[in-house]
């Protein structure tokens, strides 16, 4: 399955809408019409792979499972110390969360990868729609390590063994801002698009040159984004889709730059594209 021609990226599902990284997010964002689903994986202490941005309770959003909140000080809660059984128990999404306001709260969940799979074909099956992308950001950096996730190697096989599982290969991009997580996956599994996040100043080649490969495409945040750096990707024979564009105003102007697609928290707008 290829990339689309232009490619609407729900980041985190629908996180502008409803808790992200939930199953209700992501099947939103599938009735807002993208073509791919963003989404954030880490590991549990039992070598879970769940959906999650933050290795740690997020107390901007999420309460203990009592349904108490936890103030930022305080905050111990690491999901890579604790079984996905008490993972399941927390509530990801019934607390007003300021950096959203339009967010409908929910009593909801941090899910299994595997589940939000299930969840997506089911819901694509149903609605009768084509297939959708799976968008799968590993989040790792070398200083936490063993702290909030296993090492690259660990971390890119607990998820591959879900996509085999799930026989989603071709419907599979693996992301990482993390170099090493991408040499884990594509030597092993060439067959799986790779995609290089980036936010750093460093140049296009030295970017390329750190990864050792050129993959399906090159996702820098969207103020990186210019008509030199699309044209460069292009040449490559990659696709440039930038992230996180959350207005129709920045949408359209990078979508006349020559984008191949867009991430957006608010997957309602690219019907106003």
């Amino acid at each position: 399955m290829e990339l689309p021609a232009f490619d609407m990226e729900g980041h985190r599902g629908a996180r502008g809408l409803l808790p992200e990284n939930t199953i209700p997010s992501m099947l939103l964002a599938l009735d807002l019409g993208v073509t791919t689903l963003e989404l954030d994986v880490l590991i549990t202490k039992d070598e879970q792979v769940i959906l999650s941005h933050d290795p740690q309770l997020n107390p901007a959003y999420e309460f203990l499972p009592a349904g108490e909140a936890v103030a930022a000080a305080n905050n111990t809660y690491t999901w890579y110390d604790l079984n996905y059984s008490d993972i399941r128990k927390f509530d990801v999404g019934s607390r007003y969360y300021e950096e959203f306001p339009e967010q409908q709260k929910l009593q909801v969940h941090k899910p299994l990868l595997s589940e939000v799979i299930d969840a997506v074909q089911a819901h694509v099956k149903e609605r009768k729609r084509k297939p959708v992308l799976f968008n799968i950001e590993l989040k790792s950096e070398p200083e936490t390590d063993g702290k909030f996730h296993p090492r690259p190697e660990v971390f890119a096989q607990l998820v591959m063994d879900v996509v085999h599982e799930k026989q989603v290969q071709e419907q599979v991009i693996i992301q990482s801002f993390d170099v090493r997580i991408m040499q884990a996956v594509h030597p092993k599994y060439p067959h799986i698009k790779t995609a290089l996040l980036v936010e750093n100043s460093d140049s296009f080649e030295t970017n390329l040159q750190r990864l050792g490969y050129s993959p399906v495409s090159y996702n820098p945040w969207y103020k990186l984004v210019t008509p030199a750096l699309v044209a460069d990707c292009h040449q490559r024979g990659m696709k440039l889709i930038t992230w996180t564009v959350n207005t129709l105003e920045e949408m359209r102007h990078l979508k006349q730059m020559g984008v191949d697609g867009i991430i957006s928290d608010y997957p309602n707008l690219f019907r106003q594209l």
